[in-house]
């Protein structure tokens, strides 16, 4: 038996590897022609992108109390990061070191990136941006930790504005941050969150994502949001179909 889940456990790994090798050669863009509505037409890696039932991002409403579901444990360190521009999004790659617990299994970060507008709405409304943790268990289980920020014109965010100062302007390009950042800077002082099943947002659009959207707002200054809006005018996936999933709160 422990054979067994041990060779379940390297073919889905096997299957991420595919379909993320799939993910960086096969061109995709947000709008247009590659665009969201037609991602699981363009590599028959991204066919769960249209066919999948446990797709992000979904609408968040009429979440039920689980007062069984324990807080996040938050364990980020500040480390060293380099920023990424990947064509889509700036991604920040972090050292090993920090990472999560929820519900009893250790997710370690593995990097965060924006997207603008916010992906997640909640009861219809989108924030100007959000943040998405990505973190990953031993076993290759994925859950998002996700932060939405609101414009507020003269409250700029501390993380965003050492992260603002060295962005990558070109698709490609990456830049050393000589300052230590900790991811826990983003999180909002109360970590009370909405849970449900998902998928990653980008193509290939894996399934089995547990998603962890963090009920209380940031901030980021007028400016912060343009200078990211001006690089990425769009790089939100539209909402999906929930299929009849389960929200859960932890309050």
């Amino acid at each position: 038996m422990r054979f067994l889940a041990f060779s379940s456990v390297l073919l889905v790994m096997a299957t991420l590897a595919v379909a993320q090798t799939a993910a960086q050669t096969t061109p995709w863009d947000y709008e247009g022609k590659r665009g969201a509505l037609v991602w699981g037409k363009l590599d028959p890696a991204f066919k769960v992108c249209s066919q999948g039932h446990q797709q992000s991002p979904i609408d968040i409403r009429g979440a039920r109390l689980n007062k069984a579901l324990q807080p996040i444990e938050f364990h980020y360190i500040a480390g060293p990061v380099r920023l990424e521009n990947d064509g889509h999004t700036i991604v920040v790659h972090v050292d090993p070191g920090s990472y999560i617990v929820a519900g009893g299994v250790r997710y370690d970060l593995v990097q965060f990136d924006f997207h603008h507008p916010g992906e997640t709405p909640v009861k219809g409304k989108l924030t100007d941006m959000d943040v998405q943790l990505t973190h990953r268990s031993a076993d290759g289980k994925l859950a998002m930790v996700v932060v939405r920020l609101n414009e507020d014109a003269g409250n700029p965010n501390a993380v965003l504005a050492t992260l603002w100062a060295h962005l990558p302007k070109t698709a490609g390009e990456t830049q050393k941050v000589p300052d230590m950042v900790s991811a826990g800077g983003l999180l909002p002082a109360d970590r009370g969150y909405w849970t449900y099943t998902g998928s990653l947002t980008t193509p290939p659009c894996t399934e089995g994502v547990r998603w962890f959207v963090l009920e209380q707002e940031l901030s980021l200054s007028r400016d912060q949001l343009r200078a990211f809006g001006a690089m990425f005018k769009i790089n939100s996936r539209p909402l999906q179909d929930a299929h009849g999933r389960r929200i859960e709160a932890n309050e």
